[in-house]
């Protein structure tokens, strides 16, 4: 899958981007969308009007795993702040955000290293996933890579302790109010669930940017990621409800039939499971 051209490609970024500085600031400047500069031009986008869900019909079997996550809920702990520890991090349908943490000492047991091309060749952390998740994104990649799509991945499971590393740097180099429209404090990423992989490509220089979902490879994502089982997480205009502006690269496992039902929607992963803010 690695083609002669992506690597001739992901030499020349390696060099650009000075892959051999130190791990903090190569954790700092991953984690920094080129998009969170754009801020001012999406708080207008965030601002259009969500689809509705469709009314409820026969039960089909994404209907029962959404009542089975439904009832998950019920594990969930309010903590003092207000914000809830969820009950069951193991889930694959688990909904993490600003209001709702995974424990600070949770860690997938299952966490493996999918065989797609990254943009780095070095080993690290970040190129795990969950077993069933690392698989979908090989078939994910193999189907694009098929269809003349070249991915690259960026950046997958996340620990709360590295969350907190790069949270704590991004709010010294950009403030809390505009570190808080991408990146996320510890406990609340979806990385720690080791469900989520940040993908890219040449296009872009395998940066993360919003521009992404204007090239080949992010319309391919947006049309067919829902087959893989996963779902573009943070959609276009629903920052309200997600918290997160829209990042397009940003892909997140739930399983084929949760993945159709939130695809064919049009709605947030929030919306499908009517968990909406409870203070925005």
């Amino acid at each position: 899958m690695k083609k002669v051209w992506i690597l001739t490609m992901l030499c020349i970024s390696l060099t650009a981007c000075s892959l051999a500085s130190s791990g903090n600031e190569q954790e700092s400047e991953e984690d920094v969308p080129a998009s969170s500069q754009k801020e001012s031009e999406q708080n207008a986008a965030d601002k259009e009007g969500q689809s509705s869900s469709p009314e409820e019909t026969e039960q089909t079997p994404a209907d029962e795993e959404k009542d089975t996550a439904s009832e998950k809920t019920e594990k969930d702990k309010v903590l003092d702040d207000g914000t809830v520890e969820v009950g069951e991090p193991e889930s694959l349908q688990v909904v993490v955000n600003k209001r709702r943490k995974l424990p600070e000492d949770y860690t997938p047991e299952d966490l493996t290293v999918p065989n797609v091309p990254f943009y780095f060749t070095e080993d690290h952390p970040k190129k795990q996933l969950r077993k069933e998740a690392a698989r979908a994104l090989e078939k994910l990649f193999d189907a694009a890579e098929q269809d003349g799509i070249d991915l690259v991945a960026a950046s997958g499971y996340r620990s709360y302790d590295r969350q907190k590393r790069i949270y704590e740097r991004n709010v010294e180099v950009y403030g809390k109010e505009e570190t808080d429209t991408f990146s996320a404090q510890p406990g609340t990423s979806e990385h720690q669930t080791g469900l989520a992989m940040d993908v890219t490509s040449a296009q872009v220089a395998f940066k993360l940017e919003q521009s992404f979902g204007e090239t080949n490879e992010g319309e391919w994502l947006a049309d067919h990621a829902h087959e893989h089982g996963f779902i573009i997480r943070y959609r276009e205009g629903a920052k309200e409800i997600t918290g997160y502006m829209y990042e397009p690269w940003h892909l997140r496992y739930v399983g084929k039939d949760i993945s159709t039902d939130v695809h064919e929607q049009a709605v947030t992963l929030e919306e499908f499971f009517g968990l909406y803010p409870s203070d925005e």
